[in-house]
């Protein structure tokens, strides 16, 4: 990448990832100093000093390029500050999932961050809104929503797989399965008991390829309705979808749009943007196509179920 005249804007959110996360934030920041790039490190205490942040570098001549080190919401704010501008994003990824960085091909080794710096390969990236609010993953309705919202309500600190589990569980054994109506590009698509993603990735939670056609840079917003009124019924759909085969059934519903509207006659359906908890419904979603500009590794491919689950194995 191309510095010459200016500085990379490194911004870092202290208190995502673990031990291993944060040596990768140094020893990449380290090879950006021993190649005489000039550095301005600042770090977010909030996800509004992210939008921030990155906002005040978007507007500065002299800086060139912006590099977070976060989880998803992290670099969900930063991207939002960045909405408009032609300056590359960096991801180094540092949060539990990392889901916008596993598909843009990044892993959490240094090797393929300085990979992705001299190979100078930028690629565009929709923003998703819903109600408003930007994501750049994946908004989940109903289920999703409830394990989501379950996980911030226990949270103390950093967030580790494990956290997931009691709250999936629990959940699992409670939920409602709330009625709910889906519509795109005004064409009512589902009436009915269910489970909805929206979303501009095509990998989502371990690498479940739940959104499977869906690409981040298309201008389209992928939608995938699972028909769910029981626990059996959604165990079916969880198999399905681990297996690949969830796109074909006669009760997955997907389709491709800009513009989503979501409502339910049930009260309190919550649901997750980007893994935080988002907004109950309804919910209107539309896209930002080409919103900001991404710097990926050459040749880069979405991480998958098996290279993810090593990862969070160790």
């Amino acid at each position: 990448m191309n510095i010459d005249g200016g500085y990379v804007a490194y911004i870092i959110n202290p208190k995502s990832g673990a031990s291993s996360s944060k040596t990768l934030v140094w020893r990449f920041k380290e090879y950006l100093k021993d190649r005489g790039v000039s550095l301005r490190t600042t770090f977010t205490g909030s996800m509004d000093d992210a939008c921030e942040l990155a906002t005040k570098a978007a507007v500065d001549y002299e800086c060139k390029m912006i590099v977070v080190a976060g989880g998803d919401g992290t670099v969900r704010e930063v991207v939002h500050g960045l909405e408009g501008s032609d300056k590359p994003l960096m991801i180094v990824p540092c949060g539990t999932e990392n889901l916008l960085a596993n598909e843009l091909g990044f892993d959490t080794r240094v090797k393929t961050l300085i990979a992705a710096f001299e190979g100078d390969c930028v690629k565009p990236l929709d923003l998703g809104r819903a109600n408003g609010r930007c994501f750049t993953c994946v908004a989940g309705v109903g289920f999703d929503g409830d394990v989501v919202k379950l996980v911030s309500q226990n949270r103390k600190g950093h967030i580790g797989h494990g956290d997931y589990f009691w709250p999936i569980w629990r959940t699992f054994w409670s939920h409602k399965f709330p009625t709910v109506k889906v519509t795109v590009d005004g064409e009512e698509i589902f009436d009915g008991k269910g489970l909805v993603f929206v979303g501009n990735i095509s990998r989502y939670a371990v690498g479940l390829e739940i959104l499977k056609h869906a690409d981040y840079g298309d201008g389209l917003l992928d939608v995938c309705v699972y028909v769910s009124g029981s626990r059996l019924h959604l165990a079916k759909h969880s198999a399905l979808t681990l297996f690949k085969l969830h796109a074909q059934a006669g009760d997955v519903v997907y389709k491709q749009g800009t513009s989503v509207q979501i409502v339910s006659s049930d009260q309190c359906v919550h649901s997750q943007i980007d893994g935080d908890p988002g907004v109950d419904l309804p919910m209107d979603i539309d896209i930002i196509p080409q919103a900001v500009k991404v710097l990926v590794p050459p040749n880069a491919k979405p991480a998958g179920i098996r290279t993810r689950l090593k990862r969070v194995i160790g």
